[in-house]
């Protein structure tokens, strides 16, 4: 499934990789929960490192939305948290290499916590996928 990206002129241009809004034809909604940088077998990948915990992150949505029969193109939204704002340009630059196409619709907000001390950033996402045949 693929959705549109709507710009509009009496907006602002993003300042990062994200699009204003998206749009998506009728099809199956993908709800994921937070992705935070945990492995598979529990680990915590990048303890300290922004980049290498984003690059898990997406890998870990890529894996959910795989489950769910679709891809990272699905994703038609995500909202960001992240332990320190001055992370955006590092935590923009791995999207970019993971959203290739138009990118999701996107909020990114700073948080005092997360669940487990060593997370610096968590995404959940929205996904479209086409709907099947009953």
């Amino acid at each position: 499934m693929s959705f549109d990206q709507v710009t509009s002129a009496e907006l602002a241009a993003p300042n990062g990789h994200f699009s204003q809004a998206t749009v998506s034809t009728p099809g199956r909604l993908v709800f994921i929960s937070g992705m935070t940088a945990r492995r598979a077998d529990g680990t915590i990948a990048g303890v300290g490192d922004i980049t290498e915990q984003t690059h898990q992150v997406c890998r870990n949505l890529a894996a959910a939305v795989t489950a769910a029969g679709g891809t990272l193109a699905d994703i038609a939204r995500v909202d960001v948290y992240v332990r320190d704002m001055a992370d955006f340009a590092a935590i923009h630059a791995v999207r970019r290499q993971y959203f290739t196409g138009p990118p999701p619709a996107s909020t990114m907000v700073a948080v005092a916590g997360f669940v487990r001390e060593e997370y610096l950033i968590e995404i959940n996402a929205i996904a479209v996928l086409p709907e099947t045949a009953a």
